[in-house]
């Protein structure tokens, strides 16, 4: 999920870019503001990135792992199949 500041710098942003005139609501229009995006964000069901990087990493020690094993199978069956002829 977003972390929190970077949905205040987002609602900052938007409340800054309001005219003049309806500055004087900037705080109640952050708090609405902030509320959409992060309801926003949670109906998308984003991740961080530092957990989708935690899920690449355990991907790729998961294929590494699982190359090594069939390669363990394959010389397995290698080794049984001389016997097997018998």
């Amino acid at each position: 999920m977003i972390d929190s500041k970077r949905l205040d710098d987002i609602a900052r942003r938007i409340s800054d870019s309001l005219p003049e005139s309806v500055r004087h609501l900037q705080e109640d229009v952050q708090r609405q503001v902030r509320s959409s995006l992060q309801s926003g964000f949670e109906r998308m069901d984003l991740v961080t990135r530092e957990d989708f990087d935690i899920q690449v990493a355990l991907l790729e020690r998961t294929r590494e792992r699982l190359a090594e094993l069939e390669a363990r199978i394959a010389a397995l069956e290698g080794q049984a199949s001389p016997a097997e002829d018998r």
